[in-house]
């Protein structure tokens, strides 16, 4: 813990010294520095995806310069501080967690989300999903969507009655393609992208992280298919469905 409390007063230190001192410190706003901010936590999402604790420890310190920074900023504008964003992130923890802070008692993590959002209603939300930021990525909100009205009950009995759902959002998309109606052809298309996040959740996947690796995969796949067809001398606008594939299968096996 002392260490901890040292590595962290050194930080501040830093931080009051480059802000003092550097011109391009000096410069930055909290609105100069939200997009910067966006960029550090994609790529601490990518190193997570990677499994890559070097990186992760490398991406939650940029991540941690980033909080420290808007803290000073918010200093000097007499505002808050850092001490008081600890403090706040520590009465809402022991507030949101009754169940170790209190006399309240559960069973599981089900019943720890529904307290959650529960007292997050009593502190004054006039919705549960008034904690989804709109500016969050359609998958990831879908995802956060659902999981904040499993909170409060609003879920399937059982978690095969999705695929009954993701087969009728499927053949609604199907009948609206025959149509050939473009707006109702995403709207439905909007529906089974919904269902199927759903589902992710559902069985515990993590539907951004899967829809990332599929990424990764084609990609590294694909790029397999790149080179192969350089050194045969040709490109591939030449080739035909049929030899693309041929090495695509080679690539997939590479993957087994």
């Amino acid at each position: 813990m002392k260490k901890s409390l040292q590595a962290f007063d050194r930080l501040l230190n830093i931080m009051n010294e480059l802000r003092e001192k550097c011109p391009w410190d000096r410069k930055q706003s909290m609105e100069s520095l939200r997009n910067l901010t966006i960029e550090e936590t994609y790529e601490l999402a990518d190193a997570i995806v990677e499994d890559d604790m070097p990186e992760i420890r490398k991406e939650l310190g940029d991540l941690l310069l980033h909080v420290v920074f808007y803290a000073k900023i918010a200093q000097e504008k007499q505002a808050f501080d850092i001490t008081d964003v600890i403090n706040g992130l520590c009465d809402k923890l022991i507030e949101r967690h009754p169940h170790i802070f209190g006399e309240t008692q559960v069973e599981n993590h089900r019943q720890v989300e529904e307290n959650w959002e529960e007292i997050k209603m009593k502190e004054g939300k006039h919705s549960i999903l008034s904690g989804v930021p709109g500016s969050l990525p359609a998958m990831i909100k879908a995802n956060r969507i659902q999981q904040k009205v499993r909170g409060v009950g609003f879920d399937w009995d059982r978690r095969e009655q999705i695929w009954n759902k993701v087969r009728e959002e499927l053949g609604e998309l199907e009948r609206e393609v025959q149509q050939q109606d473009q707006a109702h052809i995403e709207q439905e298309f909007g529906d089974l992208l919904f269902s199927l996040i759903n589902a992710a959740r559902l069985y515990d996947i993590d539907p951004e992280n899967a829809l990332e690796r599929t990424n990764k995969k084609f990609i590294r796949r694909f790029r397999h298919l790149e080179a192969n067809t350089l050194q045969k001398g040709r490109s591939l606008k030449e080739m035909s469905l049929e030899e693309m594939n041929v090495i695509w299968e080679e690539a997939k096996k590479q993957d087994e």
